[in-house]
């Protein structure tokens, strides 16, 4: 113990983490790290006789597998929350940008239908009245599309059907411009 004052110490590293690097570089005897006992492995810290060394070995070797279920477990567990979180945050900015493509189109079909309903309220006949009477049709459907509720468990049968009016209309008002 008196002879470990007596040896001489190195000089400190100049940057803080790389005094092994120094003492290598200069030539001085590098010592191995020091054994650390580690809590999930008790046999590193050394144990007792030929008999309790083969038990501490099997008990670190089952150490290391429970070590490797129990990290496989945490990383699940934060993967599955930092998933959780990320999805959520995904999915809202997913639905608003679905729900403003959905109402971007039901707009587009409601100012369709109105402006041809102005334009053919001034011409009162038999052909314009079954437009007229179409065009409301679409317009009752879709002032009746639930846009508040996206848990509505028929929004996409009634947007199909409101879809299919629109197209409906349309192909009526192209066959009357054509003629």
């Amino acid at each position: 113990m008196g002879s470990r004052r007596a040896q001489a110490m190195p000089p400190p590293p100049a940057k803080p983490g790389w005094g092994w690097f120094t003492r290598l570089r200069s030539g001085a005897a590098v010592a191995p790290p020091a054994r650390r006992r580690f809590p999930a492995c008790p046999a590193a810290a050394g144990g007792g006789g030929e008999m309790a060394a083969g038990v501490e070995e099997s008990d670190m070797f089952e150490e290391i597998v429970m070590a490797e279920e129990r990290f496989h477990d945490e990383g699940y567990q934060e993967g599955y929350a930092e998933g959780s979180h990320v999805g959520v945050v995904e999915g809202r900015r997913y639905g608003s940008l679905h729900g403003a493509k959905i109402g971007s189109e039901i707009g587009c079909y409601l100012g369709f239908a109105l402006t041809w309903q102005y334009l053919l309220r001034k011409c009162t006949d038999e052909k314009n009245n079954k437009k007229i009477r179409a065009l409301d049709s679409l317009i009752r459907m879709i002032q009746k599309f639930p846009y508040e509720d996206p848990t509505y468990d028929k929004l996409q049968e009634d947007l199909e059907k409101i879809r299919g009016k629109f197209k409906q209309v349309h192909a009526t008002l192209a066959r009357a411009e054509q003629m």
